[in-house]
């Protein structure tokens, strides 16, 4: 009897997955030309969620180490390996 309760079980999860998948998705509509300033305002980091880019970093690990030795602070190298798109 459990046997059973758990196949009838398995084949209407199964039968529920199937019908999703075989559902028609439906394109989204498109923008509107007046809608694109309120859609960038509301995806757009503003300057409060830039913090980093305040920051005056440099690009020259010697002179930076010069720097870090002599204000006695430490050294945050933030780098990446391969391209700097992520085309590999």
């Amino acid at each position: 009897m459990l046997l059973q309760r758990r196949h009838l079980l398995a084949a209407a999860v199964l039968a529920v997955l199937a019908g999703v998948a075989a559902a028609p998705s439906r394109a989204a509509d498109p923008i509107q030309p007046g809608q694109l300033p309120k859609l960038l305002a509301a995806i757009k980091p503003d300057r409060s969620e830039q913090k980093w880019e305040q920051i005056p970093w440099g690009a020259d690990l010697w002179e930076a180490r010069q720097r870090a030795a002599r204000e006695g602070k430490p050294i945050l190298l933030w780098e990446m390996d391969g391209h700097p798109l992520g085309c590999t």
